[in-house]
């Protein structure tokens, strides 16, 4: 019986701090339209929710973000698959070997139909544009 007292005493230390390390943070205030591509990613990868290097940048110059691993991103309920974005002149952006999109793009890839997404990102009142990924997968877009 006295061998079991340090697991009593240790394993709900370990998920406690398992816990901590898990964290979930809803970005629909900032697909509002009205922020900046770098004030949408730096604060996520700043608070390491966000990888600081994107696992993908397209010719267009769009930079694509996941989520560190045991964090949850969401947008209007739905799971984030990636974060993407591109900002002209900011170091936080890689320059794809295309013409860039624009001068300034952000946005969130989530698991969700895009009839679905649509009606939420309206019932919220942002102007972000909603596309069609594939089944079941659709990106929020801001583009200024």
């Amino acid at each position: 019986m006295i061998a079991f007292r340090p697991i009593r005493l240790v394993l709900p230390m370990m998920l406690a701090s398992m816990s901590a390390l898990a964290h979930a943070e809803a970005l629909d205030a900032q697909l509002d339209c009205k922020s900046t591509p770098h004030d949408f990613i730096a604060p996520l990868q700043e608070n390491n929710l966000l990888e600081k290097k994107p696992m993908r940048v397209e010719p267009n110059s769009i930079n694509a973000f996941r989520a560190v691993k045991g964090a949850t991103l969401t947008a209007y309920g739905f799971k984030v698959y990636a974060l993407v974005a591109y900002q002209k002149d900011d170091p936080l952006f890689r320059q794809g070997k295309g013409e860039p999109i624009g001068d300034a793009a952000y946005g969130a890839v989530v698991w969700g139909g895009d009839v679905e997404v649509e009606q939420k990102v309206r019932a919220a009142g942002s102007d972000a544009v909603v596309h069609h990924v594939a089944p079941f997968i659709t990106a929020i877009f801001c583009k200024q």
